[in-house]
C-alpha cells in the first residue's frame, strides 16, 4: 500500500484530516467516489482508500481503474449483489481479525441503491465501528440542480418494471408534497415519464438529470406531459428524475375527459380496467363512484354504489 500506517487516532483523528485507517481494531469504511468527475473525490477518501486493508467494490475492474488514477495500491475484493451474503460473512471475519474495509460502489455513495446496507448492519450488529466518509451523490446533485423545491425529498430508488407495479408504485407517492427522486435506466425514461404523468397529472414539473458530472451533462426541464412526449429513447448514460410534489393546486378532482385520458393510457401499459381504477382512486383522492361513473359517461345513477367487479 502507499500509504503509511500510523498508531490509531480516534475521533480527534477523524475530524483533523490524520490517517484513519490505521489501528489494530476493525473498522468499516463506507466510501463515497466520483459519479463521472473524478476530480469529486475527497482528500479524505483518498487517504482511507491508500490506508485501509483491502477495498469491497461493487465492480473491481471499475474501482482498479480508479484507485490506478490515485496512485493507490491496496487488495480489492468483490462486493456485489450476487455475492452479498457471503462476502458479507468473508468482510465480518475480516473485521473481526482488526481489519480495516473499506466499501465503495461503482459510483457515488454505497448502499444508495446499491449493495452494501447489509454489510453495514452486520458490522453494527457485530459491534464494528462504521465510518462514513461522504462525497458525490447523484440524488443530491440532481435534486440541487433540478430547479423544484429543496426542503422535503423523497428518494424513490429504482421504479418497478412492469406497468402494474410501477403503476401502484407511484399511485402510493402520487400525494406527496416532497420533491421526488428517482433512478432509471436510459432506456425506460419516457416510459416510466408517461406512467407519472398518468399517476400525477401532465402540469407536475419535472427535471431529467443525466451523465451528472461528465462532459455531456445535461439537464431537460418542463412538465411530464411534455417530456414524456418529447423524450427519444434510448438516451445516454446515467439518469435522475426529479419530479414535483403535490402542491396546493393539485387536488385532484379532474374532470371527466382527463378521467378517461388517463385511464387509456393505463390500459396501453396492460393494466387491467379493475386495477386502472383503483390507481386512478388512489392518485387523484377522488371517490371511487365518482372516477367509475366518469369513465362510464356518467350512465350510473348517483345513489348506487359501482359493483367491485365490473371495470
Amino acid at each position: 500500500m502507499t500509504a503509511e500506517r500510523k498508531p490509531s487516532t480516534g475521533q480527534a483523528g477523524r475530524e483533523s484530516g490524520t490517517d484513519e485507517a490505521a489501528g489494530s481494531v476493525g473498522r468499516l469504511y463506507v466510501v463515497a467516489t466520483p459519479i463521472g468527475n473524478l476530480g469529486d473525490i475527497s482528500r479524505r477518501a483518498i487517504e482511507v482508500l491508500g490506508a485501509v486493508d483491502a477495498v469491497l467494490a461493487e465492480d473491481t475492474r471499475h474501482t482498479r481503474k480508479l484507485l490506478s488514477h490515485l496512485g493507490i495500491k491496496v487488495p480489492l475484493r468483490a462486493y456485489h449483489a450476487h455475492n452479498e451474503a457471503k462476502a458479507t460473512v468473508d468482510a465480518i471475519l475480516a473485521l473481526a481479525r482488526g481489519s480495516q474495509l473499506a466499501l465503495v460502489s461503482d459510483a457515488g455513495t454505497p448502499a444508495i441503491s446499491d449493495p452494501g446496507s447489509r454489510l453495514v448492519e452486520a458490522a453494527i450488529a457485530d459491534g464494528f465501528e462504521v465510518v462514513p466518509i461522504p462525497g458525490p451523490s447523484a440524488v443530491l446533485a440532481a435534486l440541487v440542480a433540478s430547479g423544484l423545491p429543496t426542503e422535503r425529498f423523497t428518494f424513490l430508488g429504482y421504479p418497478p418494471r412492469k406497468a402494474g407495479e410501477l403503476a401502484r408504485f407511484l399511485g402510493e407517492a402520487a400525494a406527496s408534497s416532497a420533491t421526488l427522486i428517482l433512478l432509471e435506466s436510459p432506456r425506460r425514461v419516457g416510459t416510466t415519464l408517461r406512467a407519472a404523468a398518468a399517476a400525477f397529472g401532465d402540469q407536475r414539473r419535472v427535471c431529467i438529470a443525466r451523465e451528472l458530472t461528465k462532459a455531456h451533462e445535461e439537464f431537460r426541464r418542463g412538465t411530464l406531459g411534455a417530456l414524456a412526449a418529447s423524450i427519444e429513447e434510448p438516451l445516454r448514460g446515467e439518469v435522475t428524475l426529479v419530479i414535483e410534489g403535490a402542491t396546493g393546486g393539485d387536488v385532484r378532482a379532474l374532470d371527466d375527459a382527463t378521467l378517461r385520458d388517463r385511464h387509456a393510457v393505463l390500459l396501453a401499459q396492460g393494466i387491467s380496467p379493475k386495477t386502472a381504477l383503483k390507481h386512478l382512486v388512489e392518485a387523484t383522492g377522488m371517490r371511487r363512484r365518482d372516477v367509475y361513473r366518469a369513465l362510464h359517461l356518467g350512465t350510473e345513477s348517483d345513489d348506487t354504489d359501482t359493483p367491485g367487479d365490473t371495470l
